[in-house]
């Protein structure tokens, strides 16, 4: 799959190759001022059924959620690694600094790149509550909008 430069309006079911029953699936069309469009496709050699679009047009967005999730949250201008292992470590110190009404902190995290670290640390439960909390709105409006990207899916479209 790979993102193409097209024209707008343009099909989002085409038989490309009779003779080899090539088609091409688009999907995320995003038209532009100028009359063109950026859109993703797949090619099949063969014609897919409306299970086999759904099932691509579904995992595409379900990996740009995750993707947006992992490396879309910045903190006080830091990009935050939100890995499924750092949101737990993230949420285990917080609750164990709820629970202990703040005895576990301080708590150092590093955020930011490899090649630009950024430690931080949160020496009190009201500025550890504010990054987590923040972090866990940031989750929430990606999956948000990625609920929303795929509601808005008509498979009836691809009929061809």
């Amino acid at each position: 799959m790979r993102r193409v430069e097209g024209s707008s309006g343009v099909s989002l079911m085409e038989c490309t190759n009779p003779i080899k029953d090539k088609w091409r699936i688009r999907w995320d069309v995003q038209e532009k001022e100028n009359g063109s469009a950026s859109y993703m496709e797949e090619e099949f050699g063969h014609k897919p059924t409306g299970e086999e679009i759904r099932t691509l047009v579904m995992s595409w967005y379900n990996s740009q959620t995750d993707a947006a999730i992992l490396s879309g949250f910045a903190y006080n201008g830091a990009p935050v690694w939100l890995s499924t292992e750092n949101q737990y470590n993230y949420k285990a110190a917080y609750d164990l600094a709820v629970q202990t009404d703040g005895k576990t902190l301080p708590v150092t995290f590093k955020f930011g790149t490899d090649e630009s670290p950024v430690y931080r640390t949160f020496e009190t439960l009201d500025k550890l509550a504010d990054f987590y909390t923040k972090a866990v709105k940031h989750i929430q409006e990606m999956l948000e909008d990625g609920w929303k990207n795929k509601d808005a899916i008509d498979l009836s479209k691809y009929n061809a």
